[in-house]
């Protein structure tokens, strides 16, 4: 008997998974817990483990091929003869004769079922696998093509692109993916937030000097001056809500990353009282995660102010950034030069006035003038 694997939810705000790789083949033994898949979210790529012993069985779902949350990527087989059945046949390509509309009324109450389906269906009357498929998604146009792998409807190579398009040079639309789509939708909501910046020059030059001596990360100690700034102002701990301001009682930082796939967010937990030593393995760790696409939903979200910093770059005098949702407020950090570094605080409106803004930088500016506290662990202003 063969019981589906089916796209698995990874995080509440994931409708469709793009899967990445399949790590067993048709046939393989696979034990329960054991990794199959990759699939790859709206802000990594995660695995999908088998939810029993058997063996991986086909008709597989194609690499890169996205999916609704719910549909059927593949099966599980209990013998190593049931995995190497065949698949079922493939679904007719050339498209039917147009009915009328009396005929079409009459047809869509029998319209039979996608292969995918029709196995699941067959699973479910022979009294297993449709329980792990009841919460599916509607399938889509699904179909076991003669490489044995199901696809879902091909997106339209005939769609026009936008009408801005039309009049300049010809082009091509490479798809993004899932993360630049995450951030773009982020970043849309983002834009809708009144917001004001500040900007401020201020001296980094010894916290970098305490960084090298110490040899801790200097991310990790700016974040810790914020922090630290931020318990002493703690309207930049709160969020805007319909309801009123959502005061939070920790500090989750959360640091952009410029990744190979774009930009992600890790967050420190409780920054200003945790220990420079608990806060540096777990930035490490972090690092490491996002270097391997390995961000867990819980690594991402819930920052209560975030931190931008483009000082690697020589070239950037200054910059700003949206807020994301969730904050009141985000500083950017721009190139650190003899004079300083120019940080730009965005600000929500409703939530931050200018002189709370000013009042939060001249607070960063006298903690970063004696970096040497930064090192005492717990310290509140």
């Amino acid at each position: 008997m063969k019981q589906a694997i089916t796209m698995p939810a990874l995080s509440d705000t994931m409708n469709n998974g793009r899967l990445a790789k399949w790590l067993k083949k048709p046939g393989d033994k696979v034990k329960t817990g054991e990794a199959v898949a990759e699939v790859e979210t709206d802000k990594a790529i995660m695995e999908v483990e088998a939810f029993h012993d058997g063996f991986l069985a086909g008709p597989l779902a194609a690499v890169d091929q996205e999916l609704p949350v719910g549909d059927t990527i593949g099966y599980i087989a209990d013998t190593a003869t049931e995995a190497e059945a065949p698949p079922p046949a493939s679904v007719p390509t050339k498209p039917p004769a147009k009915a009328s509309a009396t005929e079409t009324a009459a047809i869509l109450p029998a319209k039979p079922l996608s292969p995918i389906l029709a196995a699941a269906e067959a699973n479910r009357t022979s009294g297993g696998g449709w329980h792990a498929h009841q919460h599916a998604a509607p399938a889509n146009d699904s179909a076991v093509t003669d490489d044995g792998l199901l696809r879902g409807a091909e997106p339209a190579s005939t769609t026009p692109g936008p009408a801005f398009l039309t009049d300049g040079p010809p082009y091509n639309i490479t798809r993004a993916s899932s993360l630049r789509e995450a951030v773009a939708r982020t970043m849309i909501a983002s834009a809708a937030t009144p917001t004001f910046r500040v900007t401020a020059l201020l001296s980094l030059g010894g916290l970098v000097m305490l960084a090298k001596e110490k040899h801790l990360s200097l991310t990790l100690l700016f974040a810790r001056a914020c922090a630290r700034s931020i318990a002493a102002h703690p309207l930049f701990n709160a969020a805007y809500t319909e309801t009123g301001l959502a005061q939070r009682d920790r500090i989750d930082i959360g640091i952009a990353v410029d990744s190979p796939d774009g930009l992600i967010t890790p967050v420190l937990r409780d920054v200003g009282m945790r220990s420079l030593t608990e806060l540096g393995a777990d930035w490490q760790a972090l690092r490491d995660k996002v270097k391997s696409r390995r961000l867990a939903p819980s690594d991402y979200r819930g920052a209560t102010f975030y931190v931008s910093d483009l000082g690697v770059f020589p070239v950037v005098y200054a910059f700003d950034s949206l807020i994301p949702a969730g904050a009141s407020a985000i500083l950017s950090v721009a190139t650190n030069r003899v004079e300083g570094a120019f940080c730009t605080l965005n600000c929500d409106h409703r939530v931050i006035f200018g002189g709370d803004a000013a009042r939060f930088l001249q607070t960063l500016a006298d903690i970063l003038s004696r970096p040497e506290e930064l090192l005492e662990e717990g310290k509140k202003q």
